[in-house]
This record gives C-alpha cells, structure tokens and sequence, in this order.
C-alpha cells in the first residue's frame, strides 16, 4: 500500500480487495461441481471425500499448526461440537455431494447449491424462532418452485406424477446437511475461525475413513486413475483450503452480512462453468430455476429482520 495513498484510495483499495477474495471464493465453491463431475469414472465418491480431507489436514498442519497450539486450550472443551459439525458440514456434505454427481448434473447441483441460504433461514425460523418477514415467506416459495422446477427436469408429467432425479435428491440432502452446520455455527466457541477449520478437518478425515471401508465392503469403491489423482488435489486445494480462507478473511473485511452476498454467485458460476466444461446443455427450465432461486434468495437476505 503506497505512503501517498488517500485513505479514501486506502479505503477503496480494501473494500476492492475484499470483493475479490470472496468472488474468487464462490469460483472456488462452484468449481466444485464441474470437478465433482470430472471425478466420475476417475474416483469413487467416498474416496474422495477421504483424499480431500487427507490433504486438506496437510495443509493444516504446515499453515495453520501455530494458530491450533494457541486456541487449544479452548477448543478441546468443545470438541464433541466441533467433532459434530465436521461430520455432518464436512464430511457428510461432501460424501452427499460426490455421491450426486454420479446420478446429475453440475449445472442442476450449482443450481440446488443456491438453496443452502433458504435452508438456513427456514431452519433458523424452526430451531430458534428468528423472525420471517412475508416476503422472506416468498422467497422461500419461489425457491422451492425453482428446485421442484430443476429436480423434475422441467417436466409437468414428471412433477405430477413425483418422479425426481435420485442425484437431485441426494444434492438436496446434502444440501439441508449445510444448512443445519451453518446454523449450528452459531454456538461455536470463540477462536480463530482458521483453527476452529484445522479441527474441524480433522474431525471430517476421522469419518470419512469408515466411509471409505463401507464403500469398499459393497464393492464399489474404486482408486483414482492419473487423473482422478488430479481432480483430488484440485479439490483440496481450492474449494475445500484456499475458498475457506479467503471466504474467511472476507468475513473479517466487510463483516457476515456483506460477504454472505458472495455466496448468491455460486449457482451462477456454478451453471456457466458446467456449460463451458462440461459441455452441458442449458435448457429453459434450467434458465427459470435459476431466475427462481436466485430471487428467491435476494428476498430473504433484502427483507430479512435488522
């Protein structure tokens, strides 16, 4: 940062900055999905979620090593919660989210990725009685109508007769999984966000490690080829490292409120990269989900209570 900077320069500098980390963060997280795609045929599903948090513990240990020994004393208090929310946010989001891939399409799991913020907010009305404006109330209902729009392939036969997409479902699943450990995080100790992420990664390796075994006792788990080695490094590295910290950092730039926005990017990016990559075809009902959810969640977050 230059001496002769205003503090307006400074000022916008920072808030610049700030926006760049968390939409390199929502690239990170909708990437997710094109690799989650690439992976099928490469990798079993349950392997990589055991090869993701592998390394991600690697990375742990040579970035954040010093951060853990100064927060332990207070985290070993909590860490059958923090154990918890390892499993359910980490490792069975991912094991839901590797499995959906084999049954969808990135373009339909960055689409009912988008719904994460309505679960929350629904959940948050449940367990603790947040308030829910009318028109959260319809942000919630236009959500809902773009994820049945999506799950049943735009289909008006499909919908009426209650046939979805199995992949669809498991992404939903997975999807309500987030949402309960975001919620949950509101209990979380007070600590450095990045070792609280250390533990918690190790808590998520610990479980996926029987997950890989019953993946492997019904005979279907299979070792990454070259590039299934690949598609398991990129994942550690990017959504599942580099997209915690800066999303992280970004949280302590311009507060929660501001950087959860970010997050709305994820079905868009999500949806642009599965029709650059991956080819996929982007059809109507694809197009009026997404203007659905994405509305959806600009109603909650505009209307929700101060």
């Amino acid at each position: 940062m230059s001496d002769d900077a205003t503090p307006a320069q400074d000022s916008g500098r920072h808030l610049a900055e700030s926006y760049l980390l968390l939409t390199a963060t929502s690239l990170c997280w909708a990437g997710n999905a094109v690799l989650g795609r690439l992976a099928v045929g490469e990798v079993s599903p349950m392997m990589v979620v055991l090869g993701r948090w592998v390394g991600v513990l690697i990375l742990c240990f040579v970035f954040l090593l010093p951060m853990l020994r100064r927060d332990w004393p207070v985290l070993k208090r909590h860490l059958p919660f923090l154990a918890l929310l390892g499993a359910t946010g980490f490792t069975g989001f991912n094991a839901l989210f590797y499995l959906a891939a084999h049954g969808t399409t990135a373009l339909n799991i960055g689409i009912l990725q988008g719904t994460i913020p309505i679960f929350v907010l629904v959940g948050s009305f449940l367990i603790y009685r947040s308030g829910l404006r009318p028109m959260q109330g319809l942000g919630v209902v236009l959500t809902v109508t773009g994820v049945v729009t999506v799950s049943s392939g735009g289909s008006v036969d499909r919908l009426l007769a209650l046939q979805f997409n199995p992949g669809d479902l498991l992404m939903l699943c997975a999807c309500i999984l987030y949402a309960g450990y975001t919620i949950a995080l509101r209990n979380r100790p007070k600590v450095s966000p990045l070792s609280m992420f250390a533990v918690m990664a190790g808590a998520a390796f610990i479980v996926s490690l029987p997950a890989a075994g019953i993946e492997a006792a019904l005979d279907r788990f299979q070792w990454p080829t070259p590039l299934g080695w690949l598609l398991i490094g990129l994942v550690t590295v990017f959504p599942s490292f580099i997209a915690q910290i800066f999303f992280i950092q970004g949280v302590d730039r311009i507060g929660p409120a501001r950087a959860g926005v970010f997050v709305n990017l994820v079905p868009i990016f999500a949806a642009a990269m599965a029709v650059l990559f991956l080819k996929e075809a982007f059809h109507l009902y694809h197009a009026i989900a997404l203007t659905l959810v994405l509305i959806g969640i600009y109603l909650s977050e505009k209307f929700k209570p101060t």
